[in-house]
């Protein structure tokens, strides 16, 4: 049985309620959805290169993280680099992108992308709608233009042919504008890369395009400058 002092406190958190409910009516919002309570901060979704997997990000990560970000913001897109950019590879990045999007809430994802996943990702942006989800874009040491490097595994590896200057990929990516919608482009790029040829290749006309110096080419996943530059361009 209920003491009257329970009783009273009882009815004091009805009213409460009551009146919380009621003035939620009556500005029209009711309760917020989880997915409205989302991070204003958008999440980032990592798209690795040619012949690697997602733990080439270990360094950035772990610097994102040391800035504040959570591992529920940190997702790393893991693919079969030997698929063609266009038919396969941008889609399935386009379903994972969705898939973050629906567990974080967020209407926008920041996407940072090494090498082919370069390629990849800008299909994604400019040809399969994520010039609408993508808040910031960075490329560290894509093929943005091609590579001759490319040549030397096309015969067999469909990736690699996408690689290759003038391939169907990288001319329709290169077609009208290279940098569509309102995304924030980001370029980094070494004048010492092994693999990229010519080095200029990376940079794209409407980005904010950084050479890091003298560094090979995976060499840029874990260089503190170029980390420093790519999480300096997400959070602008």
């Amino acid at each position: 049985m209920l003491t009257v002092r329970q009783g009273l406190v009882a009815l004091l958190t009805l009213c409460l309620a009551l009146t919380a409910a009621a003035a939620a009516h009556a500005s029209g919002r009711g309760p917020v959805p989880a997915a409205d309570r989302a991070s204003p901060r958008s999440p980032v979704v990592f798209v690795h290169g040619y012949n690697a997997d997602p733990g080439v990000w270990g360094a950035l990560r772990a610097d994102l993280r040391a800035d504040g970000y959570t591992d529920a913001e940190l997702f790393s897109f893991g693919y079969d680099t030997h698929q063609s950019v266009n038919e396969v590879l941008a889609g399935r990045l386009g379903a994972y992108v969705e898939q973050v999007r629906r567990e974080t809430g967020a209407a926008k994802v920041d996407v940072v992308a090494h090498s082919f996943g370069s390629l990849v990702s800008r299909w994604y942006v400019k040809f399969g709608g994520g010039a609408a989800t993508v808040d910031h874009w960075v490329s560290l040491a894509g093929p943005n233009r091609g590579t001759s490097t490319a040549w030397a595994c096309a015969l067999w590896d469909q990736a690699c042919r996408d690689m290759t200057p003038g391939s169907y990929v990288v001319k329709n990516l290169g077609s009208g504008d290279a940098t569509p919608g309102a995304v924030k482009y980001a370029t980094f790029w070494s004048n010492c890369d092994e693999v990229i040829n010519p080095d200029d290749s990376v940079p794209l006309t409407g980005a904010t395009n950084t050479p890091v110096g003298c560094l090979k080419h995976n060499d840029l996943l874990g260089d503190d400058g170029t980390s420093a530059g790519v999480r300096a361009f997400l959070a602008s």
